[in-house]
């Protein structure tokens, strides 16, 4: 494996990524372009997205990361997940350009960047599949309903709570109110997406490029994350989203214990087997 620094323009801002290449490069048709979630750069939390990309490689498979406008190294004015299509374009038309016999791309991206390449990939003929690790659908509602459902119940099982209760530590006005707060979140529907200025809420929006886009996807979920368990609870409700990941082209994994960011080494190797294994079964 070998690695590359790259730089290419956008927009008139200059981006800075890298590039791991496999011994045998020229003979790979597809590649993974890791999509950065959040306010991250290419290394990812924990390093995570440079050790995927350098597993990838090791096994044959060319892998680029890279910074959006305004994150980590490059140029430009920071941009939100909903607003880097010209990023992401830019980004593959380089790394095609690098690694000339590759046909196809996967999109690979952690919550919001799960979120920002879910809604890119209808739009390029190039992207062939999806790797979504904790996707970000973030509304009011969704977000009380998810917290409601699993924070609490386990809230109450665990043995810390019940020895603050024990010595007194335990502000229950506070806890109720924000339970009480919750609960009307999440039984006040059509809150709005939050981070967007679209008219449709951001499930909605999902939705509609997943249907729009007719290549294979991979969903990874962690069992500990609200993030992952407001998608979980969206996508597991009678309707349209049970039924599009229903369809064949979907693959679901979860890690039951991991949180949002898949901190522990075990974890990350684990998503990155999924991640080999998926791409080598198509």
């Amino acid at each position: 494996m070998t690695e590359r620094a790259l730089a290419f323009a956008c927009r008139g801002a200059w981006l800075y990524g890298i590039l791991s290449l496999p011994q045998a490069s020229s003979a790979a048709r597809r590649g993974v372009l890791i999509v950065v979630g959040g306010p991250q750069y290419r290394a990812g939390s924990h390093r995570q997205f440079t050790l995927l990309a350098r597993d990838l490689a090791a096994a044959g498979i060319p892998a680029m990361r890279f910074d959006y406008r305004g994150m980590g190294d490059s140029e430009g004015d920071l941009q939100t997940f909903e607003n880097v299509d010209a990023d992401l374009r830019a980004a593959i038309d380089r790394f095609m350009a690098e690694v000339p016999g590759m046909t196809e791309v996967v999109l690979w991206g952690l919550c919001d960047g799960a979120s920002a390449a879910a809604l890119y990939a209808p739009q390029d003929a190039r992207v062939a599949g999806l790797v979504l690790l904790n996707p970000w659908v973030r509304t009011e509602e969704g977000a009380a309903r998810a917290t409601i459902k699993h924070y609490y119940k386990d809230r109450l099982f665990d043995p810390r709570l019940w020895n603050k209760i024990k010595k007194g530590e335990f502000d229950v006005k506070a806890s109720v109110s924000s339970l009480w707060d919750n609960v009307g979140k999440a039984f006040s529907p059509n809150r709005g997406a939050g981070d967007s200025n679209d008219s449709a809420p951001l499930p909605e929006r999902m939705h509609g490029a997943l249907t729009g886009f007719h290549g294979r996807v991979l969903v990874v979920l962690s069992g500990a994350d609200l993030t992952a368990q407001e998608f979980a609870d969206l996508s597991s409700r009678p309707g349209a989203w049970q039924r599009l990941l229903g369809t064949p082209r979907f693959t679901r994994q979860q890690i039951d214990k991991a949180d949002h960011t898949f901190s522990r080494r075990p974890w990350q190797d684990q998503v990155s087997s999924w991640t080999r294994d998926w791409l080598r079964s198509w």
